[in-house]
């Protein structure tokens, strides 16, 4: 087999830059990242006939008499791991998987979302997103091994002596290695809570870039003695760590979002996906926000949305339109605000993407925008604007799912039926637990 252009260059790269190893890597159905090391001499011979692998071991993949699966390097995702020693100098290398018989494996994620982007071309759209990743710097302080943030800023505040400040550099340094164009860096609301901007891309290269960013965010923090949780809610009583996520359609390199003359300069178009996204709501935070600790984020409060709605300046709300600068009509965007870093983004762009999408097939109309702080109304007022809420439970948000049709053809009915078995089980797990809060309010009393 004669390699094409691409491939030919990656090769001609990886000898030029000296490369060690190849980290090839892919996700499982929860994001988590798994990879394999090869020796550089193998590129070629990977390549060209890609790497075998048993995914039987992998959650959501094969069962075990069908195991045999092949990894297929994309050669547009390399790059040097820029925390790895010059001694064992590697190259990452993100992969598609593939069945034995080279068709594409139903249930990689990474595939899950190319089909969601196909249909979104089909249709003559980009689908573009703009994931803004929260996360905890933590460092231990006792054997009991329970993290405490290792600094005391707040939102947006500056210490020139702050430990987090050299951190976030140097994952930004990591970034820019890594061709991810970083927009910003500050620190957040809560007590070792971090965040760090990246420009948006088309959702398979911003899926892939969240993946990368947790990865760098993690080896860097490690390199300092801490470590990076994404972890929704790791604290009681302070704010929890989101994924919110701005989304454009583009066609023909023109943002397909923005209208001149209406009031909020969205098109038709816009308002059809925000109602999309908005009727799937419920069903998309199965998805979007995948843990049982997710629900600890979503409650009145702490800036993350509970009420399905949406707006421009309310920031309670679901869905927010961010403000309109005359020159800049290529941003005009909707941000879902409910994602949390713990999900897997090739399968919540998936999700997203057909929501919104059904939305303008169906060319359904939002409800008007709530720019009131909606968590000051009552049940009454709630009723009366027929706002809805979240799933309060990773339980009542998976009984969701499992009644859209939409996003049930999204994930496919391998993923679909194997994701459901997976937080069904985490479900059962957690709901079997007696808990510290359990045992001081409880033990002594009854």
């Amino acid at each position: 087999m004669v390699l094409d252009n691409q491939q030919q260059t990656v090769l001609d790269r990886a000898q030029g830059d000296e490369i060690k190893f190849i980290n090839l890597q892919f996700t499982d159905i929860h994001g988590t990242v798994k990879s394999v090391n090869v020796p550089a001499h193998r590129l070629q011979e990977i390549l060209e006939k890609g790497c075998w692998f048993d995914g039987s071991s992998i959650q959501g993949f094969a069962r075990i008499h069908e195991s045999d699966m092949v990894l297929q390097p994309d050669p547009a995702t390399y790059q040097i791991l820029p925390w790895k020693s010059p001694s064992r100098r590697t190259a990452r290398l993100i992969c598609d998987v593939y069945r034995p018989d080279g068709e594409p494996f139903a249930g990689d994620p990474r595939q899950i979302l190319r089909r969601a982007v196909q249909a979104a071309e089909e249709m003559g759209f980009t689908y573009n997103c703009g994931p803004e990743l929260e996360f905890f710097l933590l460092q231990k302080r006792d054997e009991a091994l329970r993290p405490v943030p290792h600094d005391v800023a707040g939102y947006f505040d500056f210490s020139p002596r702050d430990l987090a400040t050299a951190v976030r550099s140097d994952i930004v340094d990591s970034l820019h290695a890594l061709d991810i164009e970083v927009e910003m860096e500050h620190h957040e609301v809560a007590q070792g809570q971090h965040e760090i901007d990246f420009r948006y891309a088309d959702a398979l290269t911003a899926a892939d870039n969240a993946i990368t960013f947790k990865q760098a965010v993690k080896a860097i923090a490690t390199e300092y003695g801490l470590y990076a949780s994404f972890m929704p809610k790791p604290f009681f009583g302070h704010n929890g760590s989101g994924m919110h996520t701005h989304q454009s359609l583009f066609r023909d390199g023109e943002n397909v979002f923005f209208d001149a003359g209406d009031d909020y300069k969205l098109s038709t178009q816009a308002y059809q996906f925000i109602a999309g996204q908005l009727e799937h709501a419920r069903a998309l935070s199965a998805v979007v926000a995948p843990t049982v600790n997710s629900y600890k984020r979503l409650v009145p409060g702490y800036e993350a949305p509970v009420y399905i709605c949406w707006a421009r300046i309310n920031r309670a709300s679901l869905i927010r339109i961010p403000q309109y600068s005359p020159g800049r009509e290529q941003s005009t965007r909707a941000e879902l605000r409910f994602p949390d870093p713990s999900c897997n983004p090739y399968l919540a762009f998936a999700v997203m993407l057909a929501a919104g999408l059904d939305g303008m097939r169906r060319e359904l109309t939002p409800p008007a925008p709530v720019e009131e702080d909606v968590y000051h109304f009552d049940e009454n007022r709630l009723r009366e604007l027929n706002i809805a809420q979240l799933p309060g439970s990773l339980e009542e948000a998976i009984n969701e799912l499992e009644g859209d049709d939409v996003l049930l053809e999204a994930l496919g009915e391998h993923s679909a039926r194997l994701f459901v078995e997976a937080k069904r089980a985490e479900w059962n797990e957690y709901r079997m637990q007696v808990t510290e809060w359990e045992l001081d309010r409880y033990l002594e009393t009854i």
